[in-house]
């Protein structure tokens, strides 16, 4: 059962990330809107874009759950606290889709750090040796 909720979970977060990046790398008008708000444009869109890609991936190799989903955790933080306390919860009429996009990436990533614990102690015990 663990491992089912791990791979829907993964696979929902890595997919959500995944579709954002066409925005990002094209510099859609709606990507330039938001990190030019957030007075990160062009490097913070690019960083960004590279951050969840990176992020994606290691959500998908078995091995490396854990380190996806603490990055991805802390892209989404970043997310909603750009949502929160600079765009606001709607973003160019899109309905509070983008925020429902990172508050669900946040869940996930937070429920899979739980279910993929044990990976986090052994990264641990592999650094502190």
């Amino acid at each position: 059962m663990k491992k089912t909720y791990s791979i829907l979970l993964r696979l929902l977060a890595a997919v959500i990330m995944l579709q954002t990046l066409y925005f990002k790398f094209t510099g859609a008008p709606e990507s330039v809107y938001i990190f030019t708000q957030a007075g990160m444009e062009p490097w913070g869109r690019i960083g960004t874009g590279v951050a969840e890609l990176v992020a994606s991936l290691l959500l998908l190799i078995p091995a490396t759950v854990a380190l996806g989903a603490a990055m991805a955790l802390g892209l989404m933080f970043g997310a909603v606290a750009t949502h929160l306390f600079i765009l606001g919860v709607e973003v160019k009429g899109d309905g509070g889709q983008l925020f429902a996009y990172a508050l669900i990436v946040l869940s996930s990533s937070l429920i899979l750090l739980f279910l993929h614990r044990d990976q986090l102690f052994s990264y641990r015990k592999m650094i502190l040796g």
